[in-house]
């Protein structure tokens, strides 16, 4: 037999509120299978197998609209382009991130430069950073 969810358990079996699932279903991408005598929503694994999906594309960084693309048979090229666009954007935020981690590391060390004397000078050091990026932009 088949395993049957509420909408409750099938929150509770992928480790999300309720809010999340009704959310997905405004968003057209999960619907209950059925519903029961009740007129309860009812899911079953596949739907959860869906939702799994659904959160382990997000936590990859996909929208939902390339989620729904990705839902939906799709050409492999399309897929493919999807996930170079967002290989890129992880490219361009790990740049991002290096570059702050070398100016934290250098407040840093001008932080322990500097520490005898009483007077920190990383606000300094930081706001003339974003005043010299300011100029390249």
């Amino acid at each position: 037999m088949a395993t049957e969810f509420t909408i409750g358990g099938l929150a509770k079996a992928a480790d999300v509120p309720t809010s999340t699932v009704r959310y997905y279903e405004r968003a057209g991408i999960l619907r209950p299978s059925g519903r029961s005598a009740g007129n309860y929503r009812i899911y079953s694994e596949a739907e959860l197998e869906r939702l799994r999906f659904i959160r382990a594309a997000q936590a990859t960084g996909f929208t939902l609209d390339d989620i729904k693309t990705l839902l939906r048979p799709a050409a492999c090229d399309r897929v493919q382009g999807l996930i170079e666009k967002r290989l890129e954007q992880v490219a361009g935020r790990m740049s991002e991130l290096r570059r702050v981690q070398r100016v934290l590391e250098g407040a840093l060390a001008e932080c322990r430069e500097h520490e005898e004397s009483g007077r920190c000078r990383v606000i300094e050091m930081l706001s003339a950073t974003t005043a010299s990026r300011r100029g390249r932009a």
